[in-house]
């Protein structure tokens, strides 16, 4: 499948707000999006910007959270079906498919600096789930589900020095960590409340109720 492989910094700029795409550099004053550097979109300037139409900001809206998940476009589609079929409100059913990706979740344990990398570590099998190997970065946790990192992998020097890294980082309630062990449990689903609130889900849900 394919996937966006171009400098994603342009990405940021172009959402007009940080979506945390390079890890440890979007905290950096090297952040493309920082004040002092570009703080504009890409590509040609215009010397009056139009004000966005309703569907402009819903779209805008849906490719910004579908950025920040690092989710192309027919899966995304996919997720907002499923959430559309299960009960309650869309929005937050969409948000809650997102967050419990197997991507995601090992991106919030801190095992990796962002989601992209998230991906790269799964499909190169170096993430067990219910002690099983898992290549399938797109797959959905429930509660109780337990993640960890292939026995086979902790001498590899990305791993070597992870625990002490672990120490220092707060994870989300509805996840626990165990940092020497080098492993996570998905102790219940997230609630609205506990998922990045910069996102409208709302405008998702006018989107596509086009």
């Amino acid at each position: 499948m394919s996937r966006y492989t171009g400098p994603v910094c342009k990405l940021c700029r172009r959402e007009g707000g940080k979506l945390f795409l390079k890890g440890e550099r979007c905290f950096s004053p090297k952040c493309a999006v920082e004040p002092n550097n570009r703080p504009f979109p890409p590509g040609p300037k215009q010397q009056r910007r139009r004000k966005a139409s309703e569907y402009g900001v819903q779209l805008r809206e849906k490719q910004k959270v579908r950025r920040i998940y690092g989710v192309l476009e027919r899966q995304f589609r996919k997720h907002w079906e499923e959430a559309s079929r299960r009960p309650g409100a869309s929005g937050e059913n969409l948000l809650q498919i997102l967050e419990t990706r197997l991507d995601n979740i090992v991106y919030r344990l801190g095992f990796a600096d962002s989601r992209s990398q998230s991906r790269q570590l799964i499909l190169h099998g170096h993430i067990y789930v219910n002690g099983r190997k898992n290549d399938i970065p797109s797959r959905i946790l429930q509660a109780g589900d337990v993640v960890s990192v292939n026995p086979s992998s902790r001498s590899l020097e990305f791993f070597a020095g992870l625990t002490e890294q672990l120490n220092r980082r707060s994870i989300p309630t509805w996840m626990s960590l165990d940092p020497t062990a080098l492993t996570g449990r998905v102790l219940r689903l997230p609630e609205r409340s506990e998922i990045d609130s910069g996102i409208n889900e709302q405008l998702i849900v006018e989107h596509y109720s086009r």
